[in-house]
Formats: structure tokens, sequence, C-alpha cells
């Protein structure tokens, strides 16, 4: 990982356009987000096509990107966003729940401890989100799981700029404070340090 001084002057120059502080940017994540990805999604084409469309987001929304935040939970919270979107889509596909299931019944426990970990801290997360404001809770889903800019969330709720940023900072704000810290170590261990 690399470290804070280092993370925030390559996202800095991420923010100038610099095509190459993306590329050492891609090249220090693609693989974690990957095995991450894949882990949920269980299929090598998507994780891949997940992990590309997440870089694609970040190159479109570096302007917005905060370089004082954890980067890695932004980055890891669009993929997950990402994976669970595809998931909805596919979850009506018949053949593909059979192959859900067939992986389901030859995962080792390991990935299934991993499993219930995640939807532990995703469903802490979950409920903590229901209780933002409405306001809040819009401008944090605007942001997060459709990955609109702090400007085009702007336009699109008529508000100013500035006040979808205070709308977040509030958000993240008590979305930190009342997480239960015990299964967000748990999340962050699983997705940035098991491959």
């Amino acid at each position: 990982m690399l470290n804070s001084k280092r993370n925030r002057e390559m996202l800095i120059r991420l923010k100038n356009d610099d095509m190459l502080a993306f590329d050492a940017i891609y090249k220090q994540y693609s693989s974690r987000l990957y095995g991450f990805v894949l882990k949920l999604i269980k299929q090598e084409t998507d994780a891949e096509g997940i992990v590309q469309d997440v870089f694609v987001k970040i190159w479109e929304s570096r302007e917005n990107i905060d370089t004082y935040s954890s980067f890695d939970s932004y980055l890891f919270t669009i993929a997950y966003n990402n994976t669970m979107s595809l998931l909805r889509k596919r979850v009506s596909e018949r053949k593909y729940l059979d192959h859900l299931s067939s992986v389901q019944q030859i995962s080792n426990s390991n990935d299934i401890i991993e499993e219930i970990h995640f939807n532990e801290v995703k469903n802490n997360i979950q409920k903590v989100i229901e209780q933002l404001t409405p306001r809040q809770k819009e401008v944090f889903e605007l942001s997060r799981e459709e990955g609109l800019s702090y400007k085009e969330i702007a336009q699109k709720l008529k508000i100013s700029q500035n006040t979808v940023e205070i709308h977040m900072s509030k958000a993240l704000k008590y979305i930190k404070l009342n997480i239960d810290k015990s299964l967000i170590i748990n999340l962050l261990f699983i997705s940035l340090f098991l491959s």
C-alpha cells in the first residue's frame, strides 16, 4: 500500500489529469481489487469488467477525489456497489443462480466465513445509511452508488455544489461515528490484505 504522503501526492497528480499517476494507482490497486470482486461474484470475466469500470469511474470523477479521505475505502466501495448492481441484474437469470449454487457448494469454510463477515458489515452500513436525513442519504447514494460527481449531484438535485459537499461531509461523519468498528476492521482486512 502506498504510504499516505506519497498516496496524497499521487492523488493530487491524478486530479490534475496526470495519466502516469492514474497508471501508477491502477498498478497499485488493480490486483487486490480484482481479488476482492472475484470473491463476491465468482466469475473472472465479470470481475475483470467491474475492475475496469471502477477505474473508468475513478478517472471520470478524478476532480472530486478527496485527497485527505481514505482512497482505499472509496475505491473498494465503488467496486462493491458495482458488484452488487451486477448481481442484482443477474439474480433473475436461472442459469446464473444455478452456477452460483454449485460454486457455493464447493466453497471452503474460509470463503463462507469471509462472506458472513462481509454481509455483517454490509448490513451494518445499510442500517446506518437508513438513519441519515433524507437529503444526506440521497446525496450519499448518488455519490457512492451511482458514482456521480458533486457537480452532477448538484445539477440533478438543483442545489449548490457547496451544499452537496456539506451533506456528504455530514453523512460520512455520521456513518464513521455509528458503524461497528470491529466489523469495519474485518472488512478492511478481508478486502485489502487477503488475496
